[in-house]
């Protein structure tokens, strides 16, 4: 298994990392515009908006979109790792840890202060791999929805 910036190639086997990743979070109507315009960041070298995926063999086993930007606590950008999924039958394989470490490593090349990210809390699946790879910071994210 390894991990690379994904490629305009990728985009049938993303589509269905993605899909998955959204049944995971109850996310059936998410509007295809939105799933475009996501894929066309990935691409977009000005954006800001990135992804990595772990392959073996030449299928995608997960997925990484992270996010560079600007934060009011501290000079150097911060990194929002902001979705993360592993197919079905890769887990417990190490793909979302090595795919969190690609992230950590990105964010080291561009000299940001931390990465940090969400997770729900009935995931607890994740949250054990995710309290071995960072610390819990103890926030609460509250939302409104426009």
């Amino acid at each position: 298994m390894h991990v690379r910036e994904i490629h305009p190639e990728d985009r049938a086997q993303w589509e269905l990392l993605w899909q998955g990743y959204l049944d995971f979070y109850n996310v059936p109507d998410l509007a295809p515009e939105i799933t475009e315009k996501t894929w066309s960041r990935f691409l977009d070298p000005a954006e800001p908006v990135h992804a990595l995926v772990a392959e073996a063999d030449g299928v995608l086993l997960g997925l990484v979109h992270y996010i560079f930007h600007r934060n009011t606590w501290c000079l150097e950008d911060v990194c929002y790792l902001e979705d993360l999924f592993t197919a079905p039958p890769a887990r417990g394989r190490g793909v979302g840890r090595v795919l969190i470490e690609a992230v950590y490593a990105k964010a080291q090349e561009k000299k940001v202060s931390r990465v940090y990210w969400l997770t729900h809390e009935t995931n607890k699946t994740a949250q054990a791999l995710y309290d071995k790879v960072a610390a819990r910071s103890g926030f609460i994210q509250y939302r409104k929805n426009f």
